[in-house]
């Protein structure tokens, strides 16, 4: 006898930052039946996998949370300016209890497929522990750096020590005294080094890219400011959604040509020394990002810190960047410092590739062994669409995602996708490219409304029409040319994956702007999105 799935208004897959508020909205304010699935072991999503030395926020704590409610705003403080993996996951546990969301979320659970039916409108999740659910609305809460990508390196197998990506960090692993490896030096990797340093017996920095990073600045947050954060939250928050990176700060309207040299260099110093890569890109001045001039004297003021930090001057000039300051902005606290220790080796692998990984560590091309205990992969992920390709989703026609979005995955406003009724991503491609926690709260909410909209007026199907994610898909790629972003090599375009083809995954308008689209398009009665109310479900 076959058991009959079980039937949900609504299914969500993910308990991040996302997830989490997304049950919140679907459950607690719109009333319907929904569960959420999480294939982790606990809630926390990104902050539940990565427990790497050193993981935190690299955005100031005050604007890395959710701003939806007052009481929780003011019962919840941080201690520092940036936020721990800890102390993030432990306020996501606080929202979960806060909000008595836990028994609606299925933990160590994969969803494996997901199947549209267009005679019900209905879609079918299969579990990896073999149930069914139907649902009318599906949303994703995957998260944009959810699926690890590893190196391929000749040998990488053979290694007896312990290998770990830092996206998936076992809980408990100690480094500690080790002689540790760590292939990777963006926002992660750096973050890695720093702590990681302290720890072991010696740390081998294999360098795929030297970056641009700036001081983090971190330090106890007082009592004075909690207070006044506390007080005035609603203008600090309009403050945030009326910005483009939504970080908090004051955006630059300066173009850094229009100032005397002296005046450049000044604000770059006050930036620095305040710390937070953000602001030092999008705080000093508005055009680093435009502007090659503009660009190379932000870059200039960075490489002439290394050398002023690094005391060995050859170290100094493999850790500086000679490309465009165009990649995500990274900041952290002492990362140049700490290649002035006696336990850290840099080897730059554009200058001295890995040959091979062994047995015992890791053979570089200057025929030099590096033996190791631990080797640390901290080289990223399949941004975007990687968690989606994991999951088997078929709309229309039997469909696949997978090869609707093939090599360049395409969207509309990063929610909706043609072919695919009622199935909604959070931050899916081409989303606003900003601080993620206010980002990801703009497209539950919107999502929310969108389906509350949709169950008051009988509406069955709300799916993004092909012309609209075409030209979406178009503008984002034509807005992000616009940018030197495009002119260097990172994961934000997908090209931190060997063999793929270059892609648009960002809108890069702002958050401003981006919300001010949402409304539109709903001002508009949903421009963009085909509305079908044959075989309706019931309305609320």
């Amino acid at each position: 006898m076959t058991r009959k799935p079980t039937h949900l208004d609504a299914i969500v897959i993910g308990a991040g930052f996302a997830g989490i508020y997304m049950l919140h909205k679907l459950r607690n304010e719109l009333g319907v039946r929904v569960r959420a699935f999480e294939r982790g072991t606990g809630i926390g999503g990104t902050w539940h996998w990565n427990r790497y030395p050193g993981a935190a926020a690299d955005v100031d704590s005050i604007v890395y949370r959710y701003s939806f409610d007052s009481d929780l705003l003011r019962e919840w403080n941080w201690k520092n300016r940036y936020a721990t993996q800890p102390e993030i996951l432990a306020y996501l546990e606080h929202v979960v209890d806060r909000f008595e969301l836990r028994e609606d979320i299925q933990l160590d659970t994969t969803v494996e497929s997901l199947t549209f039916d267009e005679d019900s409108n209905l879609w079918t999740a299969r579990t990896d522990r073999g149930e069914e659910f139907t649902a009318t609305y599906v949303v994703g809460a995957l998260g944009p750096l959810s699926t690890p990508i590893f190196p391929d390196i000749e040998g990488r197998d053979s290694f007896a020590g312990t290998q770990v990506h830092t996206g998936a960090w076992p809980e408990g692993f100690d480094i500690t005294g080790k002689k540790v490896g760590v292939i990777g030096t963006g926002s992660t990797g750096t973050q890695f080094v720093g702590a990681a340093a302290r720890m072991t017996e010696h740390l081998t920095v294999f360098q795929r890219s030297a970056q641009y990073v700036v001081p983090a600045g971190d330090a106890p947050l007082s009592d004075e400011f909690i207070e006044d954060y506390r007080e005035n939250h609603e203008q600090f928050w309009k403050q945030v959604f009326d910005s483009r990176v939504a970080c908090g700060f004051q955006e630059s309207e300066t173009s850094a040509m229009e100032v005397s040299v002296e005046e450049r260099e000044r604000r770059f110093e006050e930036s620095w020394e305040k710390g937070n890569g953000f602001h030092f890109m999008f705080g000093t001045f508005a055009d680093i990002a435009f502007n090659p001039e503009s660009n190379e004297a932000a870059a200039s003021f960075i490489r002439s810190k290394i050398a002023e930090i690094v005391r060995d001057p050859e170290t100094a000039r493999k850790l500086m960047p000679t490309d465009f300051y165009a990649k995500r902005p990274i900041c952290n606290t002492g990362y140049y410092e700490t290649y002035n220790r006696d336990n850290v080796t840099l080897v730059s692998t554009k200058e001295n590739p890995i040959v091979r990984i062994t047995p015992t560590g890791v053979e570089t091309e200057d025929g030099t062994r590096h033996d190791l205990d631990v080797l640390v992969f901290a080289t990223g992920y399949e941004a975007m669409q990687g968690s989606y390709n994991r999951i088997d989703i078929r709309g229309r026609g039997g469909v696949t995602l997978k090869e609707h979005w093939g090599e360049a995955p395409s969207s509309y406003l990063g929610v909706a996708t043609t072919g695919f009724p009622n199935l909604f991503t959070v931050f899916g491609p081409n989303s606003v490219f900003s601080n993620l926690p206010p980002a990801l709260q703009t497209q539950v909410d919107w999502i929310a409304e969108t389906i509350e909209a949709a169950r008051r007026r009988g509406i069955a199907t709300v799916e993004a029409t092909a012309a609209a994610e075409e030209e979406w898909t178009a503008m984002c790629r034509e807005m992000a040319e616009h940018s030197l972003f495009a002119q260097t090599d990172s994961w934000i375009f997908g090209s931190n994956i060997p063999g793929k083809k270059r892609r648009t995954l960002f809108y890069f308008g702002g958050i401003a702007a981006y919300r001010e689209k949402l409304r539109e398009i709903v001002a508009a009665d949903y421009e963009g999105f085909t509305l079908d109310h044959e075989g309706s479900p019931t309305a609320a």
